[in-house]
């Protein structure tokens, strides 16, 4: 059985680069690079997992679909076990255009599609109460399946002795933390980015960010900063790491793959700090392939990326 089940939103993302300005309205721009490739937050984090070399499980939803057969594929191909992927012949696969400037920073154009049809009854619960983690990525754009039935669906994990972790997108309704307050009780992990948690919480520095979302419920608080690394609190424990030095390339998929390694260092009981240093490598390295996962490196290419900027924190590993 899977050690990590990772239910979410899964997306057929359609990427070009660089594109540093929009072309005139009814005009053709160039470009150096286009290509497809699998986003959403459980696709990343999930094949992320993979790589780093643990056993998981990916559920979500898709459509009949070109993209939805892309999806479940790529999936597979990637060594994840999609037996939780549905396949809803009413919907359309959700699909992204990232748009990626010269600087490796994306902006995005989403549809929703079938992430905006997932809902409890399309929950594996055995798949999610047998993991050792739950994770569960993409909150707030999965209108049928967040807030409260998220929120019961964690519940019952976590009463089973499963970690259970969230993570967020933006949220573009403004809903925030009337949609994902009922989730924060039974979260153990939780690990937005800066941006969305400022959003979620209405404060600005990580320090004050992190302990509102403690004194709501959850267990771990990581907030992903990009080139400012990460702020990881906890009940006892509260400190910032620098990110790695990396050639930023595509940024797409970093915060995913933070997510991927800081539940692989969960996964191996080693503590916050060292947990948060492997995250910060993993999502770093990302940043050096295009596309979502192409970056990430197995487990043991991390660490020795690791040694090779810290000799002395790893020696060992």
């Amino acid at each position: 059985m899977a050690r990590v089940a990772c239910l979410g939103i899964l997306v057929a993302d359609v990427y070009g680069l660089p594109i540093d300005q929009w072309p005139q309205r009814g005009r053709l721009t160039l470009v150096e690079e286009m290509g497809i490739g699998l986003g959403g937050c459980a696709a990343n984090t999930g094949l992320s997992l993979v790589r780093l070399g643990v056993d998981t499980a990916i559920m979500g939803k898709v459509g009949d679909d070109g993209f939805g057969s892309f999806v479940r594929q790529t999936l597979e191909a990637g060594g994840a076990h999609s037996q939780g992927v549905v396949v809803d012949p009413e919907a359309a696969t959700s699909g992204t255009m990232v748009i990626i400037d010269s600087e490796g920073e994306r902006t995005f154009l989403h549809f929703v599609g079938a992430n905006g049809k997932v809902k409890v009854e399309d929950v594996d619960m055995d798949l999610a109460r047998e993991a050792e983690i739950f994770h569960c990525g993409g909150a707030l754009v999965m209108p049928g399946f967040d807030g409260e039935p998220m929120a019961q669906v964690l519940k019952q994990v976590k009463a089973v002795g499963t970690t259970t972790s969230l993570d967020t997108v933006w949220d573009d309704t403004g809903a925030w933390m009337d949609t994902l307050e009922p989730c924060l009780e039974h979260t153990d992990l939780f690990l937005p980015s800066l941006s969305e948690a400022q959003e979620l919480t209405g404060l600005r520095e990580p320090a004050d960010v992190a302990q509102a979302l403690l004194d709501h419920g959850v267990g771990t608080v990581a907030l992903k900063m990009g080139p400012q690394g990460s702020y990881v609190a906890s009940a006892d424990t509260a400190f910032e790491i620098p990110a790695y030095p990396v050639e930023v390339i595509d940024g797409t998929g970093a915060g995913d793959a933070y997510v991927a390694g800081f539940l692989r260092a969960t996964l191996d009981g080693w503590d916050l700090e060292r947990a948060a240093r492997f995250a910060n490598a993993v999502g770093g390295l990302c940043t050096e392939g295009l596309g979502t996962t192409a970056g990430v490196r197995n487990y043991e290419g991390t660490i020795q990326f690791l040694k090779q900027h810290e000799p002395d924190y790893w020696q060992g590993y």
